[in-house]
């Protein structure tokens, strides 16, 4: 019974994780090469696209989507999706998708000139499921070599789950001592 007990754990942990790594933004440096605009229908990864309802009509099955294409230093492609989170989840508030647009759109550039970027985002990309990234913001760059900064936000996010979890630990074993010690009493 003890294993089934931590491989439970393992899994609401491993669930907690995947949550918690989807949401908090990350911070890549690229070079923006293209954005575009493309009519998306959302279909079975729906989980991993913002809700419709912010700044899209909900009676129509599809909807216009923001992209923007990069390339990393090292010469990998990746491409983000670019649209509002509203108020829904993850909290980031976001309503400048189209100004974020120009702001890509302004900063594109070369192989032979590039213009690097410092490209904030949550989310993940999967290539297989048509899953992207979305953009949260992006801050033009001398180098590659200023690196990604300080994750500060993510660090007292993790800093107060951390102190929630071992909050929450601490009672629960509390009272269980405390149940016990009636027991035997």
């Amino acid at each position: 019974m003890a294993y089934v007990k931590w491989i439970l754990l393992a899994i609401v942990a491993i669930l907690v994780a995947s949550v918690v790594h989807y949401t908090l933004p990350q911070t890549d440096i690229v070079r923006i090469t293209d954005t575009y605009e493309k009519r998306v229908d959302v279909g079975e990864n729906r989980l991993f696209w913002s809700n419709a309802s912010s700044g899209f009509s909900t009676s129509q099955p599809g909807r216009d989507v923001f992209f923007i294409q990069t390339r990393r230093d090292d010469g990998d492609v990746m491409v983000y999706r670019n649209e509002d989170t509203g108020w829904g989840w993850p909290p980031f508030f976001k309503f400048n998708t189209s100004n974020l647009q120009a702001e890509a759109n302004d900063l594109r550039s070369t192989g032979e000139a590039p213009q690097w970027v410092r490209l904030r985002h949550y989310g993940w990309r999967n290539e297989m499921f048509s899953i992207f990234p979305n953009a949260l913001s992006v801050e033009p760059i001398a180098s590659p070599a200023e690196g990604k900064g300080w994750p500060i936000g993510t660090i007292v996010v993790l800093t107060l789950l951390v102190a929630a979890i071992w909050a929450v630990t601490v009672r629960i074993r509390r009272f269980f001592a405390r149940r016990r010690a009636r027991r035997e009493a």
